[in-house]
């Protein structure tokens, strides 16, 4: 059965790493450091990095017998809203990453599945599909703007924060207010 065939790779994308430079002699090792942009939808519903923000890479390429191992960090900022009470939250994310990327018609081809190990098409790697599974993994699902967040008042959706101790939204049913009168206390 054919082998699925990924389209080819530009070499001028900033998340595509050259490897012409780096012997494919086990050992040999070159870094990469820059800033790129960063890619669209790059987060989750309530969180994630702005498209076209600065992402530092902070990387090493290493060859081994069967590609080139990609390791070391990417950090940038991320936005998103408090999942408790919808105020802004602007912070950084850094995630380290370390992912094989396999020559082609290296050994790696029989003995792993297709998505199992990343795949070199020539001598570019595509380090997105890596990149985002970090950062998404490494995300809240439910970002908080601080740890001990009381969120929103459920009825008048006013920040506890901003409302006094006794606020209170209880309604009394009519036909039991008669009722109240006796817990009160004469004065």
């Amino acid at each position: 059965m054919p082998k699925h065939t990924p389209t080819s790779l530009d070499p001028r994308s900033p998340l595509v790493l050259d490897t012409r430079e780096l012997p494919r002699r086990p050992g040999a090792l070159r870094t990469v450091k820059r800033v790129v942009p960063a890619p669209s939808d790059l987060g989750v519903e309530l969180i994630g990095v702005p498209e076209g923000a600065g992402l530092d890479l902070d990387l090493r390429m290493e060859s081994v017998s069967e590609g080139v191992l990609v390791s070391g960090t990417v950090s940038g900022p991320i936005r998103g809203e408090c999942g408790r009470c919808l105020r802004e939250i602007n912070d950084s994310v850094t995630v380290t990453i370390q992912e094989l990327y396999a020559y082609q018609n290296s050994t790696t081809d029989v003995t792993t599945e297709e998505d199992e190990v990343g795949r070199m098409q020539g001598d570019l790697i595509d380090l997105e599909p890596a990149l985002r599974d970090a950062v998404v993994l490494a995300l809240p699902t439910n970002p908080l703007c601080r740890e001990d967040c009381p969120g929103l008042c459920p009825d008048c959706g006013v920040h506890l924060d901003d409302l006094p101790a006794d606020h209170s939204h209880q309604q009394i049913d009519p036909r039991w207010a008669g009722l109240s009168q006796l817990t009160r206390t004469e004065e």
